[in-house]
């Protein structure tokens, strides 16, 4: 069966692919005028498959008036997802350990602009469901800059049953929501951490809720609530600097 596969491009996003990921690599296409002889020769160095395209003619639909730098990589798109049972099998849990969970974002912008920022701040695993939930497509990985080649993202099934078992793994488990009682500034973080996000309009699901551990909000002048970007990269950052 074909392996699925989208096209993204620019050269950050390649050196990215072939500094964490070459794995997901399929294909690396160069525009007949580039001229980035390093970058072409790194690739030569690989076994991945290249070819050139007309300088007016770029792959996968993309319009000549983009951005591409002249280069495009095509990738497996499945395997930039790892299974969540492979993920804790592997994962090494301390105080510092951290993973946030997507619950239900519909937004790709939202979902890459997460990963950017748990790269960032040394988050350990971006937890992201199968269902109701935007799934790491090339707008994903194009908004985080390339980051998505760096953090480990895993899919999972039910939410509430990997809350459950994470926190059978002794990581304490909180919900940003706009209307808890407590305050992120109020936290610790002295334990293993999972920061679970809601969807944009209706925020975490009430079950959800009943899983975790404490919901915290962000404090913010006149009560604003923060978008799930601006709020990961508060929180990523408290629990960064309480837990070090």
């Amino acid at each position: 069966m074909k392996e699925p596969t989208q096209y993204l491009y620019g050269k950050h996003t390649l050196e990215e692919a072939l500094a964490y990921r070459p794995d997901v690599i399929a294909q690396v296409l160069f525009s007949s005028d580039f001229d980035d002889d390093s970058l072409r020769h790194r690739v030569g160095n690989t076994d991945i498959k290249t070819q050139t395209f007309g300088a007016k003619h770029p792959p996968g639909g993309i319009k000549e008036t983009d951005v591409h730098q002249g280069v495009f990589i095509r990738v497996n798109t499945d395997k930039l997802t790892q299974s969540y049972d492979d993920f804790r099998e592997d994962l090494t849990v301390t105080s510092k350990t951290s993973l946030v969970v997507l619950g239900e974002l519909q937004d790709p912008h939202n979902v890459g602009a997460v990963i950017r920022n748990a790269a960032a701040f040394g988050v350990d695993g971006v937890l992201i469901p199968k269902h109701n939930q935007a799934q790491v497509t090339a707008a994903v990985v194009k908004v985080s800059a390339g980051t998505a080649f760096q953090v480990p993202l895993i899919s999972i099934g039910n939410v509430n049953q990997t809350i459950t078992d994470l926190k059978e793994r002794d990581f304490w488990i909180y919900g940003l929501d706009d209307d808890a009682s407590e305050t992120l500034p109020e936290q610790t973080f002295s334990t293993p951490t999972v920061f679970v996000l809601g969807n944009e309009a209706e925020g975490i699901r009430e079950k959800t809720k009943e899983h975790c551990d404490k919901l915290i909000k962000i404090p913010t002048a006149g009560g604003q609530s923060l978008n799930a970007a601006a709020a990961t990269a508060v929180a990523f950052y408290v629990q960064n600097q309480r837990a070090a």
